[in-house]
């Protein structure tokens, strides 16, 4: 049976309520609208696999509520945030206008949804003249309450039970590593503080070895004994800011690891402060019950179906080993019993994220080894024989390839830049066609093969940006920054959320096939050829619900490709489900196959499903 999806029919008794409420022309309170009972039990049953992803970032999503652009704060842009003319600020999109886009989002054929992080932040940090806001959300001083740039519980809580209610899952992106920039260093003018090592400055001397004793008798274990922050720097909270961290023990220097800026080599990867941000020191039991304690309530208030946790190659293994069980009981005690928890690992080799699942204990990590070979092979023509020894690597991971069908896989995100751009960069005089055609292409490898495919917003209207951390966060809404407004759009540019652009018909179309196969979205996966150059990379999927096998066949080229592909023996006649098939095997084993130019074709053997 394919994933449940409710038509609009019979979603709108259900919906009329929150669509009424939730156009907020004044910042009226937003209807809450619990999901009913079937389509919640149905939602709760479904594996992490089944799901499509889409990632957004509220604020450059869609204005809801303009009554909460500056987030209830006086004042100019640098006390509030909120300038939709530059791309580091707040531009105004919030949990409001998420809601009053799920159709779009759900017909494009998402299943879940990924918010970047909602809770409070910092509005505006930085030295002056380099300021910038907390828009992306990772900035958190108060991890217990939305933002109110976003909105508020109300509207949390109806965004939650309007998604649930369609059948469609809510993930929240959280931060355990660092809080927002609030700690200074006595020693540093500029906050420009560099690392300072344990060895040179061990936590029982102050200011280096030769410096006062302190912290008698700590060994790294005995936290009791650490009483005393000022061991490498002298970190201090500035006036005005001592209590803006909740819960309140965050404001406590003595939980942090006060060394000063990560370099991101060796122990500074882990007890470094990221880009100047507080760095928790997350060994701590206090930091350990704390996050637990932060992250299990808004399970428990919002019925959350999982977590994207940020930064987690620079948090300890430990911490993950007591926080991830601790999450996935706390889940299953609300009756989530799939709730998805991956982590951002920001590494493209598959030995480096494998690790994080067998030492670590994540149950998955974000896919960047996937990103990686994909946008080689696609936009910069490397060999198909790239996805092949990507695929060879699953064995890797903690239960090996078949945990795999887990990984969120993407082609690009807020941090790094779209696969437009990738292209256009690898092709700078590439025809619109064949952009919009490789775009087309990426989305469909990462449609089709294993893995949990992951939307970043924007990229279904054909957003490329310029790449980057600033030059990938467009608004989907009329934009006011002109370096947003200057960018190519792939398929051409039209009016914001047209379901009738190019790449939103493709993906959606890609969606529906595989919500209608579940040997697409839950069969292990087996490599049945690949080249050393561009041209046809192709994979056979099989399930324990069906009998017979899927083959998905990709052409990388510029011309169309015929060959033969190897396939199971028992596989000898076909039904096509995306483009054109032979109905029967070439001969046993042996299937011929013509792929048009930058394309790809489906075939399914009889018996499978």
């Amino acid at each position: 049976m394919g994933l449940f999806r409710p038509s609009t029919r019979q979603l709108r008794p259900l919906l009329s309520v929150c669509a009424a409420a939730c156009l907020l022309a004044s910042g009226s309170a937003v209807a809450q609208v619990p999901a009913a009972t079937d389509v919640l039990s149905d939602l709760r049953a479904r594996p992490p696999q089944d799901e499509v992803i889409y990632f957004m970032l509220a604020d450059r999503f869609a204005n809801g509520d303009p009554s909460n652009d500056r987030g209830g704060i006086t004042g100019g842009r640098l006390d509030h945030g909120f300038d939709p003319a530059h791309e580091g600020f707040y531009h105004g999109g919030d949990l409001a206008g998420v809601i009053q886009r799920l159709d779009y989002i759900q017909g494009l054929g998402a299943t879940a949804i990924w918010l970047a992080p909602i809770f409070r932040n910092k509005p505006v940090q930085g030295e002056p003249g380099r300021e910038f806001s907390g828009a992306h959300g990772y900035w958190i001083t108060d991890f217990t309450a939305v933002d109110p740039h976003f909105g508020d519980e109300a509207t949390m809580r109806a965004l939650v039970d309007a998604a649930h209610a369609r059948g469609m899952k809510v993930y929240l992106d959280i931060v355990t590593n660092h809080t927002a920039d609030v700690i200074r260093y006595r020693e540093c003018q500029k906050n420009d503080c560099g690392y300072r090592s344990r060895a040179d400055y061990p936590f029982t001397r102050r200011g280096g070895v030769d410096g006062e004793p302190i912290n008698d008798g700590f060994d790294g274990t005995n936290f009791d004994r650490l009483t005393r922050p000022d061991y490498a720097w002298t970190p201090y909270v500035p006036a005005g800011e001592e209590t803006v961290k909740v819960p309140a023990w965050l404001n406590d220097p003595i939980y942090y690891h006060n060394r000063g800026d990560s370099t991101f080599r060796g122990e500074s990867s882990l007890d470094g402060d990221f880009a100047g941000l507080d760095g928790l020191m997350t060994e701590h039991p206090r930091v350990v019950s704390g996050m637990i304690e932060i992250f299990g309530d808004w399970i428990d208030r919002y019925g959350i179906d999982g977590f994207r946790i940020d930064t987690a190659r620079h948090v300890n293994p430990a911490f993950w080993q007591a926080f991830i069980p601790a999450m996935r009981e706390r889940a299953a005690a609300r009756g989530i019993p799939n709730f998805h928890i991956f982590g951002e690992v920001f590494d493209s080799d598959p030995a480096v994220l494998s690790r994080f699942t067998r030492v670590d204990g994540f149950p998955a990590v974000l896919d960047f080894a996937f990103q990686s070979v994909v946008t080689d092979v696609v936009a910069r023509d490397k060999p198909t024989e790239m996805l092949a020894r990507l695929y060879d690597a699953d064995a890797n991971y903690e239960g090996g390839a078949a945990a795999t069908i887990q990984l969120p896989t993407f082609l690009g995100n807020h941090d790094m830049g779209r696969i437009g751009n990738f292209i256009q960069v690898a092709k700078p005089d590439i025809s619109d066609d064949e952009l919009l055609a490789r775009s087309r292409l990426a989305h469909a490898i990462m449609m089709f093969t294993r893995g949990v495919p992951t939307l970043y917003y924007g990229d279904e209207q054909g957003f490329a940006g310029d790449g980057g951390y600033g030059g990938s966060r467009q608004d989907m809404f009329a934009t006011r920054v002109p370096q947003y407004a200057d960018d190519r759009i792939i398929g051409g540019r039209r009016e914001p959320f047209d379901t009738e652009a190019p790449l939103y018909k493709a993906i959606s179309e890609m969606a529906a096939l595989r919500a209608d196969h579940p040997t697409l979205r839950r069969g292990r996966q087996l490599v049945r050829h690949s080249g050393e150059g561009p041209g046809l990379f192709a994979v056979s999927r099989f399930s324990d619900e069906a009998v017979g096998e899927t083959l998905i066949v990709f052409n990388t080229a510029t011309t169309p490709i015929t060959a033969q592909i190897e396939v199971d023996a028992a596989s000898s006649r076909w039904t096509a489900i995306h483009g054109d098939c032979m109905a029967e095997s070439s001969a046993p084993a042996s299937l011929r196959v013509t792929v048009p130019p930058l394309d790809y074709m489906i075939c399914r053997s009889e018996g499978a499903r």
